[in-house]
């Protein structure tokens, strides 16, 4: 059974929009390809940072001050 494909419209700036055409007739690809492959790409580095924050989310915290007197007081700032 194929998925149903959704609709949506969507504004692109005139520039952004100029380069995805090119992109398409350069690839052989359509605009909607190019479109869904960007958000799945986008979506997946999102479900791995979630996965990276899960993994780490019993480390203790660090405060931004902390942060800066450790970056001072090893050379770094």
């Amino acid at each position: 059974m194929a998925i149903q494909a959704k609709r949506a419209t969507i504004y692109f700036d005139p520039e952004l929009h100029k380069a995805l055409r090119l992109k398409s007739v350069e690839t052989s690809r359509s605009i909607t390809d190019l479109v869904n492959e960007a958000v799945r790409e986008a979506l997946s580095e999102d479900a791995e940072d979630i996965i990276s924050f899960e993994k780490r989310k019993d480390e203790p915290l660090l405060s931004y001050d902390l942060m800066v007197k450790r970056l001072k007081e090893n050379g770094s700032i």
